[in-house]
């Protein structure tokens, strides 16, 4: 068996469904909307330079769904996904996910934005298996605590591995595709890594690696490995 990992904002999606969710909050006014949108928006510049401190971020991001009751949570996710995650997934992201299932690839999608969030968006695309941040859930409700490791950075290797040795056998190789610079712990453990539609210093390091560089806006995907 093979295993092709997949990380999900700004890969498999244009866009970063954490910060759209976000938004998302404001423009329903779920959320104080001028301060919300300000600290969304340096968390996410923080992401983007590498320098984002993900227990800040997750108890900043998991506020809201501490504050409101799950059944409430599950009918904003829904509009969340119908309205602002559908458009965004990258055009050719299915077709990329559909070629690894023919070849008899496992599929796993492994993402810094939390499960509640995400789940759907594994489901939407038809990959069965996540590894995402975990919120905090207790007695029913969502604490705004993290729970476990964050699957960020250092962390995304970690929380791998450790679904790995819950598997009944190694997969043979493992193929990996993400954006950003700071999946550079996971891409480097792959034995096929690919940036797609890559940041400047990811891009920079596939180059200098002779990784292959792809994008799923628009230009022809070629599945590696």
């Amino acid at each position: 068996m093979n295993l092709a990992i997949f990380d999900l904002d700004n890969t498999l999606l244009a866009g970063d469904s954490d910060y759209l969710w976000g938004r998302f909050l404001v423009d329903l006014g779920l959320v104080d909307g001028a301060a919300y949108e300000r600290q969304n928006q340096i968390f996410y510049e923080r992401y983007c330079d590498g320098t984002l401190d993900i227990v800040e971020f997750s108890r900043f991001a998991f506020a809201p769904l501490a504050r409101n009751p799950l059944s409430t949570l599950l009918e904003w996710r829904a509009r969340f996904i119908r309205e602002r995650i559908g458009p965004v997934v990258a055009p050719l992201a299915p077709a990329l996910l559909e070629r690894h299932r023919s070849q008899g690839d496992r599929l796993l999608i492994t993402t810094a934005t939390n499960r509640f969030i995400t789940e759907p968006i594994a489901e939407l695309l038809g990959v069965d298996v996540l590894i995402a941040t975990d919120p905090e859930f207790v007695d029913g409700r969502y604490t705004g605590e993290l729970s476990g490791t964050p699957n960020f950075r250092e962390g995304k290797v970690t929380r791998l591995k450790a679904w790995l040795a819950e598997q009944p056998a190694p997969p043979e190789r493992i193929s990996c595709y993400s954006d950003s610079h700071n999946d550079l712990p996971l891409l480097l453990l792959a034995d096929s890594p690919v940036a797609v539609d890559p940041d400047d210093r990811l891009r920079q390091t596939a180059e200098q690696c002779g990784w292959p560089v792809i994008s799923l806006r628009g230009e022809a995907v070629q599945v590696q490995g």
